[in-house]
């Protein structure tokens, strides 16, 4: 109600200072007087609305232990709220506390659980799920983040690359929905947020498993939306493009991995290209108070979406010029390394950027 009256009154004070400013000079300077004032008190409103929406809420976040997951982690902590982190390796998730605790994210009076999960297993997401109502006794907020990547030409793809892709990317996301949405209809209250991609919006050469599986999931994101809004329950969906979480080094390149990896890595680590993981989880935070149904984040990655979606065909041509003219052809390899041990075999003036990336966001070889 306070929102709504100070962003009308803002918008019919701008209205009338239009209207009567060049016969009543004076009267318009108070009415442009009146719209600062109102903008401002909007700006102090929905700042605090933003600080307090999350304390004391129950924060879910699968793939929490490093990366996006973890900045997306530390911006609800430090608003607040009781924290569940979920990943596949229990050390990973010891030592995602610690980083909070440094950072202030977990203070004392405040609480954080952590949940050894496969999220590929629909029954580890249900236990996932009851652990964290069973300590908290509700779960407020789901953030599915937890994802996989292989980068490789089509014919140097396999058919089990896929199939993990959709099973952690889209299923994942899929039994963990499942498994917190009986609860959240029960109370009327609730939200889901699931880490999509521009991957799920435009068809990037090269990480076809990938792209798959953000395609799913963009679209079940806005049906699921528009199922369960009118119950109480929001559901965000959300599109980054290129950003600098260090998680290039856990990604699986096959073909001519040392070409792919230079490439991909380049892109995933410079500024100006890609966004930082904090700034990005900051953006998430905002919109999950908001209650955005979706968001893109990077305006390269808004511009293509939406170039993509007037002009697909074109969009298409860009894409396969790229692919034919910048990325490495396939050579027929489809066994996999991760871009850690490429990292280590390719010295780069990049290399000290690399490491300060991993480290800060808990990313391992």
């Amino acid at each position: 109600m306070i929102r709504a009256i100070l962003k009308n009154s803002g918008k019919a004070a701008w209205w009338l200072a239009k209207r009567r400013l060049r016969r009543h000079p004076v009267e318009s300077s108070l009415l442009l007087g009146a719209v600062g004032a109102a903008v401002t008190a909007n700006a102090f409103y929905q700042a605090n609305r933003r600080d307090v929406a999350m304390h004391g809420k129950v924060v879910v976040i699968a793939g929490g232990s490093r990366g996006l997951g973890l900045e997306i982690a530390r911006e609800f902590g430090l608003h607040g709220a009781h924290l569940v982190l979920a990943s596949r390796h229990e050390d990973e998730l010891h030592d995602a506390l610690g980083k909070l605790r440094e950072q202030g994210a977990i203070p004392n009076g405040n609480a954080a659980h952590i949940v050894v999960t496969d999220v590929s297993k629909q029954e580890e997401c249900e236990r996932l799920i009851a652990s964290a109502t069973e300590r908290y006794g509700r779960v407020d907020v789901l953030v599915n983040c937890a994802a996989v990547m292989q980068v490789a030409p089509i014919e140097d793809q396999t058919t089990d690359a896929f199939h993990k892709a959709m099973d952690i990317n889209f299923f994942g996301q899929l039994y963990a929905i499942q498994a917190v949405l009986p609860q959240m209809i029960e109370r009327g209250s609730g939200h889901i947020v699931n880490i999509a991609s521009i991957g799920g919006k435009i068809g990037v050469p090269h990480m076809l498993p990938y792209v798959a599986s953000k395609y799913a999931l963009v679209g079940f994101g806005e049906g699921l939306h528009a199922e369960l809004r009118h119950k109480g329950v929001r559901v965000t969906t959300v599109c980054p493009g290129l950003m600098r979480t260090g998680a290039h080094v856990q990604v699986q390149f096959a073909g001519d991995a040392a070409k792919e990896y230079r490439w991909f890595a380049f892109g995933a680590m410079m500024p100006g290209v890609s966004i930082a993981a904090r700034a990005a989880a900051r953006r998430i935070y905002a919109a999950t108070v908001a209650g955005k149904a979706e968001i893109t984040i990077t305006p390269q990655a808004w511009l293509g979406a939406r170039l993509n979606g007037l002009a697909p065909g074109a969009s298409q041509a860009f894409a396969a010029v790229v692919n034919q003219l910048v990325l490495p052809a396939p050579n027929g390899n489809k066994e996999t390394v991760s871009g850690a041990k490429l990292a280590k075999k390719q010295p780069s003036v990049l290399d000290g950027w690399n490491r300060k990336l991993v480290h800060e966001n808990n990313q391992r070889g």
